[in-house]
């Protein structure tokens, strides 16, 4: 007997309450093409960047609608006018611009250097769907490799349509903030080295706004809810089969990305065992075409060359990753990801410190026995590597590769439309079909929102993430404050947590103002002598069931720029934060930062050359936090009975202080995203990922305000012959400690070349994790194929899938 496939991830627990008018084709269809809209239009910015590492000035040019502008501000003097800047329209003039511009420092010739840093997006898209303006934090590291060097950064506010199907870019304006030279390090640009604030493209009503029809209807707001034409007609609705393809592959990008992201965090802190259980048993590293002998002892040995297993005093291995860029295959079976990655590595043991700017294209894979994605290959292509002391403007000590660099990823969507294998289907999936076609369409309409709803909020999330980036870097109180929700909070550094968007923007207006005001806002016309910046990268973003919540880690990589040329070195910290959908907005719920774990004491030092840390100095920072505490204590202190463990070693937390070139401990509030296993360093905080909510303020905990807690990381699925009997299989299901299998739906079944067939009893998962199920059916014995075990998954985990291949 064969059984229609049927699109289902199916969770045990609460549903997402959608009114039914919304589940239709036509509102799916509008909310996927939001989605993708969003995805694409990042997607052509860090191509853009990718694609000016190698002096490709044509293919950037091509990413620019055909009369598209570039307006580029030189600094000299308002920075903010139009009179201050470049402008040039139309694709052949934006090629000339740029490789003029670029000059000698191109990419292309020997020892040249161009690598452009562009993360931490904000994206909005016009109600229409057809518009779009972005914001994006930018910097520039040039050389010619015969002495010339520059650095520039600044802010991108920019534009984009979608013509002719896809998106590109009809204005790409840069505001210029600093400059400088790799020997002296940078400074203020603009009049008298007085910077503006650049004028955000949203306002608080858009970050973070809800990307789908369903939520935005039933928060009651009329945010973009225009229908989306792609072009000149609007665009037709998709099929269910189609919905259902696309919708999983966004599903796959985003385990794709957090694999690739997470990855790069162990590899911070050495933590070789666990960079290994990410790969495939014959798994390799490739460097310049070297590809490592396939296996955990071949991927060992490339790693070793980086140092032994773990940090010690003085050892940098920081490796921030830029503009991600995935592409899933049709079969979502592989994928590829691309981007820049900066190794900043140090001994402040020896004085020395290294840049190495290298691109990645790494190869994945999806584990098919339990759909789970692992590394295949990690692909490194060398731009350029140099000593900290020297620099990068003479070519550095090991120059780019004379090798063909990777391809760029296409950054178009449409390569995925109309491109689904007859042979696909959903990776989850219940069997035998529904009696009813009626109730098969709904209930299959039910869980693409679902999926949906799952990767919109990874946009939406990394769209608020960005938005409070760019409201810290200008400190505006009251408006990242109310980036909160109402029963927010956040960690004010090196004193604790303050709660309600009120008493956030009131610590800020203390701290940082003077201010007894829970609205303060410096004036958007003010001038700055300095101003700091928080680049937040690499997020792993782990959503919960039902789309409602999600757990944020990302990189602080913070520099500054002030009036004082080389003042401003680097400095690194990790953000463990969670967001919530509430009012029809991606609002952030607990933010914690964990800083600093290195810093440069200058641009001319870097981080290889800081004074040590003295316990009873104080420094700027500690002062503005004693008067802050002083005059308005937090709701959560750092010295909290609970959270001794958690925050010894951080400014502000029980002594002893730990501080660069000491080696404080980093921690996770997610499991290993391959195996499910814990860090191997121990450090592990969660769940709750809220981190105050662990013994200080449980109250605060998002399943204590009605709100899912993320999964922390894989479901794993095992399955065996119950000890005696030959007809009934135990299956254990596990997830992270406090996470409950119970009342998940297991399945098993057989796939006899397509054709399914259930392999016995089915039934929920119970207290201890476990469930027996009778063998029976068509092809009970008497074949070979493996039995698949299906978990359906709860509000606490993931779905997962075992197989047993023993059929005794």
């Amino acid at each position: 007997m064969k059984f229609a496939v049927i699109s289902l991830v199916l969770w045990a627990g609460i549903a997402l309450a959608v009114d039914p008018g919304v589940l239709s084709v036509e509102n799916l269809t509008q909310d996927l093409l939001r989605v993708e809209s969003v995805r694409e239009i990042k997607n052509i910015q860090r191509t853009y960047a990718q694609l000016a590492q190698h002096g490709r000035w044509k293919g950037m040019a091509s990413l620019f609608a055909e009369n598209g502008i570039l307006r580029w501000g030189k600094g000299a003097g308002d920075i903010l006018s139009t009179s201050d800047a470049s402008s040039v329209t139309g694709r052949p003039a934006i090629e000339n611009w740029l490789q003029q511009e670029a000059g000698d420092m191109d990419g292309i010739n020997p020892g040249s250097l161009h690598v452009f840093m562009s993360d931490m997006p904000v994206i909005t898209l016009a109600d229409d769907g057809n518009t779009a303006k972005g914001r994006w934090t930018a910097l520039r590291k040039l050389g010619n490799g015969k002495g010339a060097t520059r650095i520039e950064g600044g802010i991108f506010e920019n534009e984009y349509v979608s013509s002719g199907g896809k998106w590109k870019i009809s204005l790409l304006r840069y505001y210029p903030l600093y400059a400088g030279t790799y020997e002296k390090g940078w400074k203020n640009l603009g009049l008298n080295g007085s910077l503006p604030v650049i004028s955000y493209h949203y306002t608080l009503d858009q970050a973070g706004v809800t990307l789908l029809h369903a939520g935005r209807t039933a928060s009651g707001s009329k945010e973009g809810t225009g229908t989306l034409n792609r072009g000149s007609t609007p665009a037709a609705s998709l099929s269910v089969d189609e919905l259902e393809y696309r919708v999983a592959h966004l599903n796959e990008e985003d385990e794709v990305r957090n694999l690739v992201h997470g990855m790069g965090y162990y590899v911070d802190r050495r933590m070789w065992p666990d960079v290994i259980s990410l790969f495939t048993s014959n798994g390799t590293i490739t460097v310049q075409n070297n590809t490592s002998p396939a296996g955990p002892a071949g991927i060992q040995s490339v790693l070793n060359r980086m140092g032994p297993e773990g940090l010690s005093h003085g050892i940098l291995n920081e490796h921030p990753i830029f503009g991600t860029v995935v592409n899933v295959s049709p079969d979502h079976k592989t994928a590829v990801a691309r981007g820049l990655e900066i190794g900043l590595i140090g001994d402040d043991n020896a004085q020395t410190g290294q840049w190495q700017f290298c691109v990645f294209h790494h190869s994945l894979v999806k584990d098919l026995d339990t759909g789970t994605w692992k590394i295949q290959d990690l692909r490194y292509h060398r731009l350029l590597f140099a000593d900290y002391a020297a620099g990068w403007g003479d070519g550095g000590i090991l120059p780019a590769s004379s090798l063909d660099p990777p391809p760029v990823l296409p950054p178009y969507y449409q390569s995925i439309e109309n491109r689904r294998p007859v042979q696909w289907r959903p990776f989850y999936k219940r069997y035998p079909a529904w009696e009813e076609p009626e109730e098969e369409t709904r209930d299959r309409l039910a869980n693409i929102h679902r999926l949906l709803l799952r990767s919109s909020a990874y946009d939406e999330s990394e769209n608020t993430s960005g938005s409070y980036g760019f409201y810290i870097d200008d400190i505006r109180c009251s408006d990242f404050a109310k980036l909160h929700s109402d029963r927010g909070h956040k960690l004010s550094p090196g004193i604790g947590w303050y709660y309600t968007p009120d008493a956030i923007s009131l610590s800020c207006a203390s701290r940082y103002y003077r201010q007894n005001s829970t609205t303060y806002n410096p004036s958007m016309s003010s001038l700055r002598s300095s101003v700091p910046f928080h680049w937040r990268l690499q997020p792993v973003i782990l959503v919960s069931r039902d789309g409602r919540s999600a757990t944020l880690r990302t990189r602080n990589l913070q520099t500054g720029t002030s009036r004082t040329q080389g003042s401003n070195g680097w400095m690194g910290g990790m953000y463990h934060d969670q967001l919530v959908l509430e009012n029809g907005k991606r609002k952030l719920w607990s933010i914690t930062i964990d800083e600093f774990y290195w810093n440069s004491r200058n641009w001319t030092a870097g981080w290889a050359n800081v004074v040590p840390h003295v316990s009873n100095a104080t420094t700027p920072r500690q002062w503005m936090s004693r008067r802050q505490s002083n005059d308005l204590p937090p709701d959560a202190s750092l010295r909290h009975p609970a959270l001794l463990e958690r925050e010894t070693g951080f400014n502000g937390g029980p002594p002893p202080t730990v501080s660069w070139p000491g080696v404080q401990r980093m921690w996770w509030a997610y499991r290993n995203l391959v195996t499910g296993a814990m860090p191997s360093d121990s450090s592990y905080w969660g769940p709750p990922g809220c981190v105050p909510c662990r013994g200080a303020k449980p109250e605060w905990a998002l399943t204590a305000n009605g709100y899912q807690e993320p999964p922390s990381g894989p479901t794993i699925v095992t399955a065996d012959w119950l000890e005696g009997s030959g007809v009934d299989i135990e299956v254990t299901v596990k997830g992270g400690p406090e996470e409950s299998a119970k009342g998940g739906w297991v399945q098993l079944v057989l796939d006899f070349n397509g054709e399914i067939t259930k392999f016995g009893e089915e039934g929920p998962v119970g207290e201890d994790g476990k469930v027996v199920l009778r063998v029976r059916g068509p092809g009970a014995f008497g074949t070979t194929v493996p039995i698949q075990v299906f978990y359906f998954g709860n509000e606490n985990l993931k779905p997962g899938k075992g197989i047993m291949r023993d059929r005794k």
